[in-house]
């Protein structure tokens, strides 16, 4: 599974990126609107840092399709065309768009999906990625894992080469399911990546470690040492 950082505080992104395996960063017009910056300027300098190599993915804001189609180019002539995906929202004038910048060669990330038939009718007008926002999906009654799997056997079943980049988590379970059913990507935001190695067991264990090998060789010492 790819993991993306779910922000675009570049201290955070960086503080992340230096400790955890990550292949990317993604961002909405929220995520955006929390830096209290000029968009275009936030999206440069986070493309800077991670490199060209790297997934970057941001959303247009615009309600038409050709709105869309326009705003698709401005990101992209700004940040690189290359692993750049647009993030158009799974509603008509989205498909509308998505069916028009796959065929000029722009990859696509549908996202604002809560249900399978919006997945399905995403990866069937060409996006590359699909964002089923899985937490945001529970807290309406439904079930986020399950749709996200459901997503995904369709996608199976008629060998759509559409892949899954899962969002809005509030949990590392929901993470941890989705990896063991083969989705393609997730989007986590800080709290979320944070937690992934918060456990006082392990930092217990690993303390008691330390301490025995201080009494053995001294105190603060390690092998640099011997």
């Amino acid at each position: 599974m790819k993991l993306f950082i779910d922000d675009l505080d570049i201290e955070k992104v960086k503080e992340l990126w230096d400790l955890y395996p990550v292949d990317g960063v993604t961002s909405n017009p929220t995520i955006l609107s929390k830096t209290g910056r000029q968009p275009l300027e936030v999206l440069k300098e986070i493309r800077e840092f991670i490199g060209s190599n790297k997934t970057l993915m941001t959303q247009v804001v615009s309600t038409n399709a050709e709105g869309m189609i326009a705003e698709a180019k401005v990101i992209t002539d700004a940040i690189g065309k290359e692993n750049t995906y647009v993030k158009v929202p799974a509603n008509p004038q989205g498909l509308k768009a998505i069916k028009t910048l796959k065929k000029e060669g722009y990859q696509i990330c549908a996202t604002g999906i809560y249900t399978v038939a919006q997945g399905f009718l995403a990866a069937q007008a060409g996006a590359d990625l699909v964002a089923p926002y899985i937490n945001r999906i529970d807290n309406l009654g439904g079930d986020g894992i399950q749709v996200a799997k459901d997503i995904q056997d369709i996608l199976n079943a008629y060998h759509l080469p559409t892949g899954i980049s899962s969002a809005s988590f509030k949990t590392t379970k929901q993470v941890i399911e989705l990896a063991k059913y083969g989705i393609e990507a997730a989007a986590i935001n800080v709290e979320v990546w944070e937690a992934f190695m918060k456990n006082e067991v392990v930092d217990a264990a690993i303390d008691k470690f330390n301490s025995d090998f201080e009494g053995l060789v001294g105190k603060n010492k390690t092998f640099l040492d011997l």
